[in-house]
């Protein structure tokens, strides 16, 4: 493999642009609700504990391609490099790699300097090597934009925290709560992908963001695939939960509310406020979730 800064001298170089985790504790979640979702996206991957490093480049005519390598700390530090603003040469060993793949399962805005322009590679001439990944498709509302819109606002929690008055996040008992979730009479713009907007727990009970708390309360109960529930380090000793489900996605602070979104309600976050229930529901998720080691 060589970086994109080098001069195109193989045929069989692949020219790295960026590379991505696949483990239970931290993968694309715009593929799939879980971890074992997210490898079946990925061509039917087994869901091996240890998880995968995936690294994408381009080949020296242009194709797009996806390595699934076994090296996971050395993508970790890769990437952790790259985040840092420091050059890293990712790579790795020919026999830490499990398959290459054709094509890209997320977007990219950027391409290998002295290569042509990204495209598919073309098919196997006998028809039985794999179909090129591609992206899925964020154009409409569904459980993709739903899930990364979730990633949006765990990423930027303090702006979506803040469009959230404390009477409504810590409302009196008999106030709105973990069974209380539904939209309020109006609704507040936020500043999430593709102009969500935030709304309120209300009076009345929205049935979408109930079932979601159900289907929550559930899994302590009946654990989930791995990575349906992450927990992830905040300010202040607490946790950022992440859990998702058929049609639903929820971010909260074990100190704090929960926001949930919906694939039945396009572009809307909607609020659960603290209430009597909803800590107890947190912490226990947190005990089944998944840590990024």
């Amino acid at each position: 493999m060589a970086g994109t800064d080098d001069t195109v001298a193989d045929d069989d170089a692949l020219f790295v642009l960026t590379a991505v985790l696949l483990t239970p504790a931290q993968f694309p979640s715009v593929l799939g609700d879980d971890y074992v979702a997210a490898c079946a996206a990925l061509g039917g991957l087994e869901p091996y504990a240890d998880g995968y490093g995936l690294v994408l480049g381009q080949d020296s005519g242009g194709a797009r391609w996806t390595v699934v390598v076994e090296d996971v700390s050395l993508v970790a530090v890769a990437i952790a490099s790259w985040d840092c603003g420091m050059e890293y040469d990712l790579s790795p060993d020919d026999r830490s790699v499990v398959c290459a793949l054709p094509g890209w399962p997320l977007a990219l805005a950027v391409a290998a300097p002295g290569v042509p322009a990204p495209h598919d590679p073309l098919p196997d001439p006998g028809g039985d090597g794999p179909a090129a990944l591609t992206p899925p498709d964020t154009d409409v509302w569904g459980p993709a934009q739903r899930r990364l819109g979730a990633d949006e606002i765990a990423l930027r929690w303090a702006q979506w925290r803040g469009q959230v008055d404390d009477a409504t996040a810590f409302g009196p008992p008999g106030g709105p709560g973990p069974d209380d979730g539904a939209p309020a009479d109006g609704t507040r713009s936020g500043p999430g992908p593709d102009g969500a907007s935030a709304r309120s727990a209300g009076t009345g009970k929205h049935p979408g963001v109930r079932r979601a708390l159900e289907a929550a309360r559930a899994y302590v109960g009946s654990p989930p695939p791995p990575g349906r529930i992450r927990s992830a380090f905040a300010p202040g000793g607490a946790r950022t939960l992440r859990a998702d489900g058929p049609g639903w996605s929820l971010v909260a602070r074990t100190d704090d509310i929960a926001f949930i979104l919906l694939d039945e309600e396009p572009g809307d976050v909607m609020t659960v406020g603290r209430g009597p229930e909803l800590p107890g529901l947190l912490r226990s998720l947190d005990a089944l979730a998944v840590r990024p080691s």
